[in-house]
């Protein structure tokens, strides 16, 4: 077993890519510190390396945002080691069952559910496996008076091209398939 690296739009995270799964049907699951990685031992125990700043779990990989002033060269081995050995020793990487989730929606009004359920099915479809190859995600919070509002996870967190992204990346998609729309918003 082998976990490989890949450098992200953002210098300061590193996408680990595990070969294997590790959420099946979840959204990815960010961890912005040591005390909200309950559900993930492998978090926690990553939290525990000075410089690790965010740790953000996708279907077959993770992103570990570090402090800027930590160098890569010296806190990527110890993040390795630490994936290897709960890989090895079949510790768990994550405790669904103590999972639960901070990612609330705004309210949809009735006439708006028909267009939401688009939206979702677009960053599914077109918008959050580009997303995840850069060691993100996003997340969709609400949608209101034509604005779509939007989260971003993992290594977009943070990153200076996401504002990019969101404008004319996911928004120009979305228009194509719903020309009325008004804007894409991040939430934070």
């Amino acid at each position: 077993m082998i976990v490989h690296t890949e450098e992200t739009p953002n210098q300061n995270a590193l996408k680990f890519i595990l070969g294997r799964v590790i959420l099946k049907d979840h959204q990815g699951m960010d961890f912005p510190n040591k005390d909200a990685a309950e559900a993930s031992p492998l978090a926690q125990a990553l939290f525990d390396l000075d410089g690790i700043e965010r740790i953000f779990f996708g279907q077959d990989f993770l992103v570990v945002t570090k402090e800027a002033s930590t160098k890569w060269e010296t806190l990527r081995g110890g993040v390795v080691s630490t994936i290897m050995e709960f890989i090895l020793t079949h510790k768990p990487l994550i405790k669904l069952q103590a999972l639960h989730s901070d990612q609330t929606e705004m309210k949809v009004s009735s006439e708006d559910q028909e267009i939401v359920q688009k939206i979702k099915d677009i960053l599914d479809d077109e918008v959050r496996p580009a997303v995840a190859r850069d060691g993100g995600d996003i997340i969709f919070h609400g949608y209101k008076d034509g604005s779509v509002y939007l989260k971003m996870q993992g290594a977009c967190q943070g990153c200076p091209s996401s504002a990019l992204t969101l404008k004319h990346g996911v928004e120009t998609i979305l228009r194509r398939h719903l020309p009325d729309l008004v804007s894409v918003e991040k939430v934070d």
